[in-house]
């Protein structure tokens, strides 16, 4: 069965880095867009970022555009976030999602989704 493994959470200071990997198993990896979404105590869960199945496109919120980063490595099956100058308002739990189509940054356009891991961004 399809397994998104996320790892790479923590606790970080204001203006603080962190990177986050998603270690996919049971599908096509390259064949799959994958996204990270994030979801704050209370809060709906949010869009973060998405990378296309080549990696050759990639899709930021507003939010987190200039921050962070979205890459994947198809050889390992693998999809990062590198996330710089972080702020307390990035506080939540991250996850990793795939999605077989190709269009759609909502939560239900995703096909498969991770457990998550926390981020935690202290001020």
């Amino acid at each position: 069965q399809v397994q998104l493994v996320e790892s790479g959470g923590g606790l970080v200071q204001a203006g603080g880095s962190l990177r986050l990997s998603c270690a996919a198993s049971g599908l096509t990896f390259s064949k799959f867009r994958m996204g990270w979404f994030r979801q704050a105590p209370g809060k709906e869960r949010e869009f973060v970022a998405l990378i296309s199945q080549n990696g050759g496109s990639t899709y930021y919120a507003d939010s987190v555009k200039g921050r962070f980063t979205i890459s994947r490595d198809n050889a390992k099956n693998t999809v990062y976030l590198q996330m710089n100058n972080l702020k307390p308002e990035d506080t939540a739990a991250y996850y990793c999602a795939a999605d077989r189509g190709y269009s759609g940054t909502t939560p239900g356009d995703m096909d498969y989704w991770g457990k998550g891991t926390l981020v935690t961004v202290s001020s």
